[in-house]
């Protein structure tokens, strides 16, 4: 399966010296593309599991070099750094995470006797629509609510990762921050001269889930 973005040849990392990004831009940025966090929280299974629930999430059979999901994600549960909230019929963040991964390998082993990350990628479908749904046996999510953590926990903050990377926002056509250079033409259908120039109607990358 192959995704054409509209904004072919596109590359923001092309204003890398330009007015668009200044110096604390491009450190960021640096980090963020050089400085991948190794494993530190989750346990090797969590770990391989995460990775492939992010493959089925937003696949990226179409990169050489996918964008790293995982190991942001596990930086944040390394750091204990959440959003500043959480939801109440859900544990503190740690404990969520390591509940709902525990859930999805014991629905991938319910439905297919074997690991998640070893199944086809329409079994892995099919395990992922069913928490999506709910449609899962209750006593492996120890009282966490399946539906909830798919939608508003795993699919947000998959997606969250990923697009923070300049790959992803290349394929959308994203200038970057707006800081330092700002943005202008801000009306529909208008842009800056420095902004990409969409060239046909395809659709960019779709998560699988929504």
């Amino acid at each position: 399966m192959s995704f054409r973005t509209p904004y072919p040849g596109y590359d923001v990392l092309a204003k890398w010296d330009s007015p668009s990004f200044d110096e604390t831009t491009r450190e960021v940025l640096r980090r963020r593309l050089e400085e991948i966090p190794p494993r530190r929280f989750l346990g090797e299974a969590e770990w391989a599991l995460l990775d492939a629930v992010c493959a089925r999430l937003i696949p990226q059979p179409d990169r050489e070099r996918p964008v790293p999901i995982a190991p942001w994600i596990d930086q944040a549960l390394h750091d204990n750094r959440g959003e500043g909230f959480r939801y109440a019929d859900m544990p503190p963040m740690r404990e969520m995470w390591r509940r709902g991964l525990s859930g999805l390998a014991r629905e991938a082993e319910r439905r297919f006797g074997a690991a998640f990350e070893t199944l086809p990628m329409v079994d892995q479908d099919a395990v992922l629509r069913a928490v999506q749904a709910g449609e899962v046996e209750p006593e492996a999510w120890a009282g966490l609510p399946p539906k909830r953590f798919f939608s508003e926990v795993l699919l947000k903050t998959v997606a969250g990762v990923y697009y923070a990377h300049p790959d992803a926002w290349s394929e959308i056509g994203f200038g970057g921050p707006a800081s330092p250079r700002g943005y202008l033409r801000l009306a529909a259908n208008r842009h800056d001269s420095w902004e990409a120039q969409e060239r046909d109607d395809t659709l960019v990358r779709a998560a699988a889930f929504k």
